[in-house]
């Protein structure tokens, strides 16, 4: 499924001169992108900002919606961070819808060091309210 662009999205898009242009690609219904932590986004000194974090874990359960062709809010997430986040690491984040109820969408997110898979640097749970 094509699923539409949103050219000047902080997260994905393409014509946003200061947003972080992730790149989603889809196996099965998971939607998934490999991205390199910039210096611009970070916190504390080194550290990628908690709220960048947050707002890809967000994106990353949003594309997996978009790519069902639905398009939805969210109403809740719930973000655990389980390490720092360095800059200029690389990442596989990973996106999912695990439900849907009339309404509402549950969905989950990770981001995984990509040199180490079994470090999970932060992950979240997430509920959507369905727009259309």
């Amino acid at each position: 499924m094509q699923e539409k662009e949103y050219k000047n999205c902080f997260l994905c898009g393409k014509d946003n001169p200061i947003g972080l242009k992730l790149d989603f690609y889809y196996q099965g219904d998971k939607a998934l992108c490999d991205w390199k932590s910039l210096k611009v986004f970070e916190g504390y000194d080194g550290i990628i900002h908690g709220g960048i974090i947050a707002s890809i874990l967000d994106e990353a359960v949003a594309k997996a919606i978009l790519y069902k062709g639905i398009v939805a809010v969210t109403s809740e997430l719930n973000v655990k961070y389980l390490k720092p986040f360095p800059v200029n690491t690389d990442v596989k984040i990973i996106g999912e819808v695990i439900d849907i109820r009339k309404k509402i969408i549950i969905g989950k997110a990770k981001i995984i060091d990509k040199l180490n898979t079994e470090k999970v640097i932060a992950k979240a749970d997430a509920k959507y309210f369905i727009l259309s």
